[in-house]
């Protein structure tokens, strides 16, 4: 049933995109811009640290053709910037610009944009602007960070668990052990293989790519699971150690060392994930560490404890139940405590909590730590149970030895007398109990650490303010809208071609292009542009177009509302002769 539940949780917990954490604040040149002369460089600013990636720039020419550009790195504004160099010359029109960069979390995030030189091209290149996102490497990648998270629970907590609690017989989490280790070691590699086509947006098959794999190296990411490698290969002998042991205890120096590791790959973590960009970033790795291992310890030490209770020979003692109901409360303290830190780091304010997808995915993991305290709650009392039973049988069995049997042997025990004096006072009923209340906490605690999971792959509240306080991020490829306007006054015919970019609500450009009869471009003295959305009784909004030279255009024109807007051009071809024309044009929220 539990395997179950993980493989569900594994499947479709991944099939949705991941959220990339750098927000993009602003371009240089500006989103849908016309500039008078080519620019030298691009440069995006993003609300965190950014790595470059081999292809971060895809700059296309007004014809789709790729230009050449120098090698991507950061700009002036330091580490949360990126810029390329641009040819020389630039001809005229307009210029498409597709990015990639990885966030300091580890997460990839694309997009988007356009800018104009001298004036806007007569009608938008439809063009590959590279990849986004491959679904086979994006789900893979994710299942990879699962597994990982649900390996490094098992290992690290069944380690704690036999250290702290010495379970009569450790042989019986021998696999267990092994299993966490093996898996863990596995999932690196898999993701280490997977992180280049990952950032990329590549499929699968590019894993193989030994420069890819050379990059990846170099990354931060790449060298977080290098040294996550590395500790695992190191814990190799510490598992073989410890199983040795027996119930002896494990010398002073070798806890020290299992601690050392444990800490080390909580950091593997830590350094490549929420906690390592933002606001108070020490203090969120140290919160960061203290967490997963907390949550290691509680996990994984349920694990442990309800494969004792199934698979131990004899009963299992009430002391090592009492021992893990301690570490578990101190780990349940330090869960409580780190998390409301990570909430508000990661929120940063009340309203984030319902406005974002980063708080209504909070919201859930509460719903099911409050379940999984529910549980916890109910195992510490079938532990006190244990507890008091052990010390009442204990306390009968010095009586016994005390006073002789009387005359004719002892009297007959009742069923529920011998069934509180079972060995070690573990009562069938009791342990029955127990087990159940265990393999519950187990069960909701898989669907709190999937959560955990999706919430490092989700865009914080507070970036997502903090963009949207910057201005409408430029996501991807703006869909400007396009309509042409035939007219035909005093003895002139021809068209307006009239491009609104990007034909959104708020802050658009408009770009105004007269041609003749014959298709050739046209003169005229004037040519007026105004807006009016009969729905809501708004307008006329002006545009206050502009004679730019062979266009007419402005970059002032706000529209608040989406709906289908009138959308009214008068154009004069002399004096005495000019003509007014009506279309409905549609802009989207």
């Amino acid at each position: 049933m539990l395997l179950g539940t993980v493989l569900v949780l594994l499947l479709f917990g991944g099939t949705g995109a991941a959220s990339a954490h750098a927000a993009l604040r602003a371009t240089d040149p500006e989103d849908g811009s016309v500039l008078k002369s080519a620019p030298r460089d691009i440069t995006l600013t993003f609300t965190e640290s950014v790595g470059l990636l081999d292809d971060s720039f895809r700059v296309l020419d007004p014809d789709g053709k790729r230009l050449k550009v120098t090698d991507a790195g950061h700009g002036a504004g330091g580490s949360d910037t990126a810029s390329v160099s641009l040819p020389a010359k630039l001809a005229q029109g307009t210029y498409t610009v597709a990015w990639r960069v990885v966030s300091a979390d580890s997460h990839p995030v694309s997009g988007a944009f356009t800018f104009s030189v001298g004036k806007p091209s007569p009608a938008t290149v439809v063009m590959d602007t590279g990849p986004t996102e491959d679904p086979a490497t994006e789900s893979l990648f994710n299942m990879g960070r699962y597994l990982a998270y649900l390996a490094a629970a098992l290992l690290i907590g069944t380690a704690v668990f036999l250290l702290a609690c010495r379970p009569p017989e450790p042989s019986r989490l021998r696999r267990l052990l092994w299993a966490g280790w093996g898996t863990l070691l596995g999932s690196t590699v898999f993701l280490l293989v997977l992180r280049a086509p990952y950032e990329s947006g590549a499929g699968p098959a590019s894993a193989f790519s030994l420069k890819a794999f050379e990059r990846t190296l170099s990354t931060r990411p790449g060298e977080a699971l290098l040294v996550r490698l590395a500790l695992l290969l190191v814990g190799y002998f510490f598992v073989v150690r410890l199983l040795r042991l027996g119930e002896s205890r494990l010398p002073r120096a070798w806890q020290a060392a299992g601690g050392a590791l444990a800490v080390g790959l909580a950091l593997t973590w830590a350094s490549a994930e929420h906690a390592s960009a933002g606001i108070q970033v020490p203090v969120a790795m140290t919160s960061a560490v203290l967490h997963v291992l907390a949550m290691a310890v509680w996990l994984g030490g349920l694990a442990a404890l309800l494969t004792t209770l199934h698979r131990a020979s004899s009963q299992l003692p009430a002391a090592v139940v009492a021992r893990f109901s301690r570490l578990a409360f101190a780990s349940v303290t330090v869960l409580v405590a780190t998390g409301v830190y990570q909430s508000w780091r990661g929120l940063g304010s009340w309203d984030a909590v319902t406005g974002t997808t980063y708080g209504h995915l909070l919201v859930f993991k509460l719903l099911a730590v409050t379940l999984l305290l529910g549980a916890a709650r109910l195992s510490r009392q079938w532990t006190g149970r244990l507890v008091t039973a052990g010390a009442q049988v204990e306390s009968e069995s010095v009586v016994r030895e005390r006073v002789p049997e009387p005359v004719g042997g002892p009297p007959a025990a009742s069923d529920a007398e011998r069934e509180a004096a079972a060995p070690g006072g573990d009562s069938p009923a009791y342990r029955r109990g127990l087990r159940r209340s265990v393999l519950a906490e187990v069960a909701v605690g898989v669907v709190v650490l999937v959560l955990s999971t999706v919430l490092s792959g989700t865009l914080p509240g507070r970036a997502e303010a903090e963009a949207a306080e910057a201005g409408p991020a430029t996501g991807g490829l703006p869909a400007a809208s396009l309509t042409d306007v035939p007219f035909s006054v005093g003895g002139a015919t021809g068209r307006v071609q009239i491009t609104l970019d990007p034909g959104r609500t708020g802050d658009n450009s408009v770009q105004a292009i007269v041609y003749a009869a014959d298709g050739g471009l046209a003169t005229v003295p004037e040519l007026r542009l105004s807006f009016t959305l009969p729905a809501k009784e708004i307008g006329p909004i002006d545009a206050e177009l502009k004679d730019k030279g062979g266009y007419w255009g402005t970059n002032d024109l706000t529209l608040p509302l989406a709906g289908d807007w009138k959308m009214k051009t008068t154009i004069r071809v002399s004096d005495v002769d000019q003509v007014s024309v009506t279309k409905t044009v549609r802009i989207v929220g």
